[in-house]
């Protein structure tokens, strides 16, 4: 299976898009959301919103070709659960993710994300300081802790600074009886054409569930500083590193 890549950083993906809202998208959307960042080809979703009718579900995908065609799917579907967008997830969903209901994303979910081997393209990788910062806001805290956030790949290199981000930014846990360093199995009820495929090939893939806890968000430069030292070392920053909360 070829990673079919584009270049978030060039022109084209920096212009930001305005997302429409819940109201927009879904029949009802006060219901719980999940939200699947890199949809690809969106079938896992096509299973899920079909699985769930109870639930709503959101892909958001950076290749506009694959979105169109999961819209296909979906409208011949009719499936009024589901919505397929483009976008650049690290311009234009912090926005619109600030603007949800409260208390309506009950998870994140980021699957087998491109991985950008070389160092220089590690600024390419969906997976940054400030997009997990607007996921933890939405995901609660304080009051409301409990949304999840699952990451799963078969690239170590890539998920091992994935993990590294969320324990630094002190926002997320794993809930009791999860294995560490990696979940036996997925939570999800549905695996994706990418897992699928890995299994099939007799290959391993790391899986992390996060739960957001009641911390308040970090500072940006401090998680940033703290992406920075993870990527220019061979080991994963500390989970204990020292995070100066927003507003300290």
């Amino acid at each position: 299976m070829v990673r079919q890549h584009v270049n978030p950083l060039s022109s084209f993906y920096q212009q930001p898009l305005v997302l429409p809202p819940p109201s927009e998208l879904f029949e009802h959307p006060g219901r719980p959301l999940h939200l699947d960042v890199g949809c690809a080809r969106g079938r896992f979703l096509l299973a899920m919103a079909q699985g769930q009718p109870e639930r709503n579900f959101l892909g958001v995908e950076i290749r506009g070709s694959l979105v169109e065609a999961a819209e296909a799917d979906r409208r011949r579907l009719a499936l009024p659960n589901l919505r397929f967008l483009f976008c650049n997830a690290n311009i234009s969903l912090q926005d619109w993710l600030q603007e949800l209901p409260v208390g309506v994303l009950h998870c994140i979910s980021v699957q087998f994300p491109d991985p950008w081997f070389k160092k220089k393209h590690h600024k390419r990788r969906v997976l940054q300081p400030s997009l997990l910062l607007a996921f933890a806001a939405a995901l609660g805290g304080g009051e409301r802790p409990g949304g999840q956030l699952f990451l799963q790949s078969d690239v170590l290199a890539l998920i091992e600074p994935m993990v590294a981000l969320c324990e630094a930014s002190g926002c997320f846990d794993r809930p009791r009886g999860d294995r560490r360093p990696w979940r036996e199995g997925n939570p999800l009820p549905v695996a994706t054409e990418r897992e699928r495929h890995v299994l099939e090939q007799g290959l391993p893939i790391y899986r992390v569930l996060y739960e957001r806890n009641g911390q308040p968000l970090c500072d940006l430069a401090t998680l940033e500083a703290a992406a920075d030292a993870t990527d220019n070392s061979s080991l994963p920053t500390p989970a204990s590193a020292a995070v100066v909360r927003a507003g300290a």
